[in-house]
C-alpha cells in the first residue's frame, strides 16, 4: 500500500506578483482562497503587471489583514509601509487583456513600490466580480505534487550536465516550489500523478475541486521566488521532458481546478481523487 496523499502546503499571493505567503489552513470558496490575489498592480497605461515583467516585485513581502482592513509591505532594505486599505474611484484597467473597472488603493503603497522597481505603478483592489487567478473562476485553485518538483530537479541536473553554462543558474541547487506559485501542494503522489486527475473531482480536506486542465508555464518560473532575478532554466527543463504532454497550455506543470464544494482545508488533510471513469 502506498503512502497516503496529503496536503503539505497552502499558499496565497496577497498582491499579484509579490512574495507568496504560506498558510496552515484556508477556506476554499467558489472564487478560490479568500485574500489570494486581493490586489494587483498596473503601469502608467493601466495595464496589469506581474513578476514576469518586474522580478523586483518578489522582494516585497505583503501582509494583508482582511479583518482589520490593513496592509503592510516589507521591503528588502528592512523598511515597511503600513496603512489602512482605502479605495479610490473606479477606473478602467486592463487585466489579462480584459477591460475591467477597479479601484486604486489610496495611501503610501504605490509610491513605495514605484520607487523600488524604478517605474510608476499603481496598487489596485481586485474587483470582487473577477477572481485574481490567471484563468478566472475555472481555476480557483492550482495543485502540484512535491514529487513532480523532485522530478523536475532530476531533469534539470541532467540538462545542466549536457548543456553546461557559467554564471547565474550554473548550479541551481534545490528547486524551490514557490517558483510555481501554486495554491495547494500535495505529498504522497508519484511524479506528475496529478496529470491523471484532469476531468475528475478531488476531495481536499472538507472541500471538493474539479480539475479542469494543466497549468502552462512562462518565464516567471525562471525567477528566484525571493530575490526576483532569473537564475533557473526552468522552461528548458520542462521542454526537455514535458513538451509532448497533451495539454491546452504549453509546458504543463501542475493542474488547475474549480471549487465544486466549498470547505476548509488544512496542512496534513487527506487528498482523495475520485476513481477514474
Amino acid at each position: 500500500m502506498g503512502s497516503p496523499v496529503t496536503l503539505n502546503r497552502i499558499s496565497i499571493a496577497p498582491i499579484k506578483g509579490m512574495r507568496i505567503q504560506r498558510l496552515a489552513a484556508a477556506e476554499l470558496t467558489p472564487q478560490g482562497i479568500p485574500g489570494d490575489r486581493a490586489f494587483f498592480l498596473v503601469d502608467e497605461q493601466r495595464r496589469m503587471v506581474n513578476g514576469k515583467r518586474l522580478g523586483a516585485l518578489m522582494t516585497i513581502v505583503p501582509e494583508h489583514d482582511r479583518e482589520a482592513g490593513t496592509l503592510t509591505l516589507g521591503f528588502p532594505d528592512g523598511a515597511a509601509v503600513t496603512g489602512a486599505v482605502e479605495a479610490g474611484e473606479r477606473r478602467a484597467v486592463t487585466f489579462f487583456g480584459l477591460e475591467l473597472q477597479a479601484r486604486p488603493v489610496i495611501g503610501p503603497f504605490s509610491a513605495a513600490i514605484s520607487e523600488l522597481v524604478g517605474q510608476e505603478l499603481t496598487l489596485m483592489e481586485r474587483p470582487p466580480e473577477r477572481p485574481g487567478g490567471d484563468r478566472g473562476a475555472i481555476a480557483g485553485v492550482t495543485l502540484l505534487g512535491s514529487a513532480s518538483v523532485e522530478r523536475l530537479q532530476e531533469v534539470g541536473r541532467e540538462y545542466d550536465r549536457d548543456h553546461p553554462r557559467e554564471g547565474p543558474g550554473a548550479d541551481p541547487g534545490r528547486i524551490d516550489s514557490r517558483r510555481f506559485r501554486m495554491s495547494l501542494e500535495i505529498e504522497g503522489t508519484a511524479p506528475h500523478e496529478e496529470d491523471g486527475w484532469v476531468g475528475r473531482e478531488v476531495r481536499v480536506g472538507e472541500a471538493v475541486v474539479e480539475v479542469g486542465g494543466h497549468v502552462g508555464r512562462c518565464a516567471v518560473t525562471t525567477r528566484d521566488p525571493e530575490r526576483g532575478g532569473s537564475d533557473l532554466r526552468t522552461l528548458h527543463y520542462l521542454k526537455a521532458y514535458r513538451d509532448g504532454v497533451p495539454s491546452e497550455e504549453p509546458l504543463p506543470f501542475g493542474v488547475y481546478a474549480r471549487i465544486v464544494r466549498p470547505g476548509a482545508v488544512r496542512v496534513g488533510d487527506p487528498v482523495e481523487p475520485a476513481p477514474a471513469a
